[in-house]
């Protein structure tokens, strides 16, 4: 079985000076691959390191909408040049947080749509994050026309209705930890309706830890049971999703199907 993380944060404080250890363990339960993740400068400089450390392991490069207030033209000019770099597979996570609001809304929109558009320019796929913000996400992916090179709705938590709209826009769904969760009924509504060329698996480590270990910390080895748990909402089973999801991941990312590591 090979399993393809497609969201995590390894460059995330909690793995400082232990991440090849993290990367030992997730291969012990099957998980090959992993995009890792920035907000920011300086994560995003993060991410790059540990892709270049680790062949198995890709960078997503972007501002977080929580970072909206400090991104800057000189911090664009920065991301432009770390989009270049041959690791990164992806723009992300950008998108709208209403939930904490720590940017004004308004600065959260301008920053990502500039980031669309940067995207748009370099024909990069994107990773989306929106919390309590499914509208003005949708209406402004709509307005950017992504559909050739497309993206992901990272640790989607929409009902089928959603899943639907943003399929019908070009993007994957990304299932994190809450899809194992008992009380998470609108993802165990919307899994089941996404096809499976669309269907993508990751942990948000070290954030939203999948059970049996809800409550405890987060790694990338715990997709694992994120696979086990859209195996079961979906009446399959996990060698299947597992596969599928890790041809997805290397669709989406430009990695090839058959890409050797």
């Amino acid at each position: 079985m090979e399993i393809f993380d497609s969201h995590t944060h390894l460059n995330d404080t909690p793995y400082a000076g232990h991440e090849a250890e993290y990367v030992a363990d997730a291969k012990q339960l099957g998980v090959t691959e992993m995009a890792i993740v920035g907000s920011d400068t300086g994560l995003n400089d993060g991410a790059l390191t540990l892709a270049h450390e680790f062949d198995n392991l890709y960078a997503i490069v972007g501002w977080h909408p929580e970072s909206a207030k400090d991104y800057t033209p000189a911090t664009e000019a920065i991301l432009e040049q770390q989009l270049q770099d041959d690791k990164v597979v992806a723009l992300g996570e950008i998108g709208l947080d209403y939930h904490w609001d720590s940017s004004p809304r308004d600065v959260q929109k301008r920053v990502f749509e500039r980031q669309l558009a940067i995207a748009r320019e370099q024909h990069i796929p994107v990773s989306i994050h929106s919390r309590e913000a499914f509208e003005d996400s949708y209406n402004l992916l709509k307005a950017a026309h992504l559909e050739d090179f497309g993206g992901i709705m990272h640790s989607f938590t929409g009902d089928a209705e959603w899943a639907k709209k943003f399929l019908d826009l070009g993007m994957y769904i990304s299932y994190s930890g809450i899809v194992s969760f008992k009380n998470a009924p609108e993802e165990h509504e919307s899994v089941v309706v996404i096809p499976e060329d669309r269907l993508l698996v990751e942990t948000d480590a070290p954030y939203l830890t999948p059970e049996p270990y809800r409550g405890k910390p987060n790694q990338p080895g715990y997709t694992r049971y994120v696979v086990d748990a859209v195996a079961k909402y979906r009446e399959s089973n996990a060698e299947h999703i597992a596969q599928i999801t890790h041809d997805n991941a290397h669709r989406i990312f430009g990695l090839g199907a058959n890409h050797d590591n």
